[in-house]
């Protein structure tokens, strides 16, 4: 699948937005997003599937692409239009089995060496981080040190996602950079203004 990811890629966790998630999606598809990611930790599959479910019904009127995080099962059987996975979930050439070659499937990768292996997989994009320090993720990976993050730049051509403590003052060195996409969880989902943020990412992103 040609893929081309979108510079904004909002994260969606109900335990961290302090809305609730319809209007999260609305507020996201006023500001002219199209792809977003449900994340869910330390909930039941029956309660991740009914969020999954619901998300999909929400977004569906505003032709949103919807990403599951972690669970092939689960983007499989919801409809949904991809899974991103994580380095102990399903690798991603088993996952490509079960969806198919018309689903889009994510990766997470946190060096240069996973960033390459992953390339050479059938992912269609390979999200790399935490870029920053990060209270979305317990017991994080270590923080890519910026030469490595340029060395994967410049050795990985599928759209590079970066991930982790995104923020509006520190994205634009990202885009400098070259990085195709950034995912964004707290810095959106707790923002005052969601559509002003989404407009100050896009704009970092268009300069």
């Amino acid at each position: 699948m040609n893929f081309k990811i979108p510079p904004i890629y909002p994260i969606i966790d109900p335990q961290i937005s302090p809305r609730p998630i319809k209007v999260v999606v609305e507020e996201l598809s006023r500001a002219g997003v199209q792809l977003i990611q449900l994340r869910e930790k330390n909930v039941s599959s029956r309660e991740f599937f009914r969020d999954t479910q619901e998300l999909l019904e929400f977004s569906r009127p505003y032709r949103m692409t919807v990403i599951v995080n972690d669970r092939a099962d689960i983007a499989w059987l919801s409809g949904a239009h991809g899974v991103h996975l994580g380095q102990e979930d399903l690798p991603v050439a088993e996952a490509r089995k079960i969806l198919g070659p018309h689903t889009i499937i994510g990766c997470s990768t946190h060096s240069l060496d996973q960033a390459l292996e992953a390339q050479q997989g059938s992912a269609d994009y390979i999200a790399i981080g935490p870029i920053y320090a990060t209270a979305s993720k317990e017991n994080p990976d270590p923080i890519v040190e910026w030469n490595e993050l340029a060395a994967i730049r410049r050795r990985v051509v599928k759209p590079l996602v970066a991930i982790g403590g995104i923020t509006t003052e520190n994205t634009k060195r990202l885009f400098d950079l070259g990085i195709d996409s950034v995912a964004v969880i707290r810095e959106i989902l707790c923002a005052l203004d969601i559509g002003g943020k989404i407009q100050e990412f896009l704009r970092l992103a268009s300069h």
